[in-house]
């Protein structure tokens, strides 16, 4: 488990830092935009994103 586990954590990591690091501006504002939504739409948000990967994890399996 741990073989398959740092690698995709890595991969998170590397994935988040694109959009800072190639439009750090635009990646603030979006930022500011996301912390004045309500918790509930965070929540649905968090949600639907946990659910697209645990079903691409699904298919390629």
């Amino acid at each position: 488990m741990w073989d398959s586990l740092i690698p995709a954590l890595a991969l998170v990591l590397v994935i988040e830092g694109v959009l800072p690091f190639l439009s750090p501006k635009n990646w603030r504002d979006a930022m500011s935009q996301a912390a004045q939504l309500p918790d509930n739409t965070l929540r649905s948000m968090g949600f639907v994103s946990m659910l697209a990967g645990v079903i691409i994890l699904y298919l390629i399996q």
